[in-house]
């Protein structure tokens, strides 16, 4: 590898770049030259494409982040992340773990009396439900990695009321205390299933325990440290005028433009209405995510030398499952393997088609944002293809010619 570096560097000199920081912007067009044709035919509207690889880095913006006017999608266009808001949740209780204010096995009801006392669903016939005493205490593992007993969403729907920030919901605090009044699917730690609801009652005991409300106390902790500046439950006027925009995929057929959705509406920084949820929520830009990922990339150092987390508490549980065995692979609120080795990666993808995974072992990422519902997305293999040549190029010395006189 340090043959390879020392060889992109020198190509950088030869093609007339006088000075080399790193990371590194290999100026390879992998993604790119993968990705353009989608673009061309208006199935992809626009897409950030961002490959890491040991201090080498491919950059990709291509299309657009608003067909209609044709302005281009960059680094700095702010989008919705969805579900990838609670790795952001996990590292705020990982922070207080290895701080010594909370333990992953305790009971929620340590902090949140409401869940004292829990019952489950077992059986509902013609409208007629049959509830029984839950026989295992809910601990925060449980709610960081979905084995908790809820469902994706709470609901009080005699009351009107939709727990979760993104979805028009309510506080916290009421999501959770709704979550406690209501039945589980099942037993604590029994199964798995994934749920906003779990992770938004884990981010009410961290208010709990630190006496802020979780938004704030992330943004103290986490968003400020890594200088996470335009990453926000409430983005602002300014932010909004310059927002990817959301599009339907179809099938052989350009992209359909998506107004708002159902789970997200307009306006999007309506605090009277929009509640921090850290199940969903948070927007926010390609430069910002790339801070967060590498930050754990990096086992728990920001890009700018800030230390948010110890190494051991990201490899003990954030990097690896928080599950037991036969449960699959999922720590504190981000993907996970069973079994930490060198090839494995961990991260989170979002509901509009966001993802980012890293490995911390050989110091790699991949990043990805668009704002897409549904499918197909016929890009997806080109894409892979374009992950391998890069990684290849820049693990394997032979790789180094793709580079010369590609450097920015």
């Amino acid at each position: 590898m340090k043959k390879l570096m020392i060889g992109l560097i020198g190509a950088a000199i030869l093609a007339g770049c006088c000075t080399c920081n790193f990371p590194v912007d290999s100026g390879t067009t992998f993604a790119k030259d993968a990705l353009q044709p989608y673009v061309d035919n208006g199935q992809l509207p626009g897409a950030i494409n961002v490959f890491y690889n040991n201090g080498v880095q491919e950059t990709c913006c291509v299309g657009y982040a608003d067909v209609a006017a044709k302005r281009e999608i960059g680094m700095d266009d702010p989008y919705m992340q969805c579900s990838q808001t609670k790795g952001f949740c996990g590292v705020t209780v990982a922070k207080l773990v290895e701080e010594g204010k909370l333990n992953l096995d305790d009971p929620v009801s340590k902090y949140l009396p409401e869940f004292k006392t829990l019952w489950v669903l077992e059986s509902e016939t013609n409208g007629v439900r049959k509830l029984v005493k839950a026989k295992n205490a809910l601990t925060v593992r449980m709610c960081l990695n979905h084995t908790g007993g809820f469902p994706f969403e709470i609901c009080a729907k005699a009351e009107g009321i939709r727990g979760g920030g993104w979805s028009g919901g309510a506080p916290l605090r009421q999501t959770a205390a709704i979550a406690a009044a209501c039945p589980l699917m099942f037993d604590p730690g029994t199964k798995d299933a994934y749920s906003n609801t779990g992770i938004d009652i884990g981010a009410a005991v961290v208010e709990i325990v630190t006496g802020m409300r979780w938004e704030d106390y992330l943004q103290q902790a986490v968003l400020d440290p890594l200088g996470m500046k335009d990453t926000t439950f409430w983005p602002t006027d300014e932010q909004l005028s310059h927002l990817v925009e959301s599009y339907t995929c179809k099938k052989d057929a350009p992209a359909e433009y998506l107004y708002e959705h159902g789970w997200e509406q307009r306006p999007y920084n309506d605090r009277s209405r929009i509640f921090a949820s850290a199940g969903a929520g948070l927007w926010t830009t390609a430069n910002d995510q790339l801070k967060f990922y590498k930050m754990l990339m990096n086992l728990g150092v920001g890009d700018n030398g800030v230390r948010i987390l110890k190494e051991e508490t990201v490899k003990s549980i954030l990097a690896v499952s928080t599950r037991p065995p036969d449960r699959g692979g999922y720590s504190l609120g981000l993907f996970a393997p069973v079994k930490d080795d060198e090839d494995q990666w961990f991260g989170h993808g979002g509901a509009w088609g966001t993802n980012c995974s890293v490995n911390w072992h050989k110091k790699q990422l991949k990043l990805w944002a668009v704002q897409l519902c549904g499918g197909p997305r016929p890009w997806d293999k080109a894409r892979e293809e374009a992950e391998k040549k890069f990684f290849q190029a820049t693990i394997d010395n032979s790789g180094a010619d793709a580079y010369t006189g590609r450097m920015k």
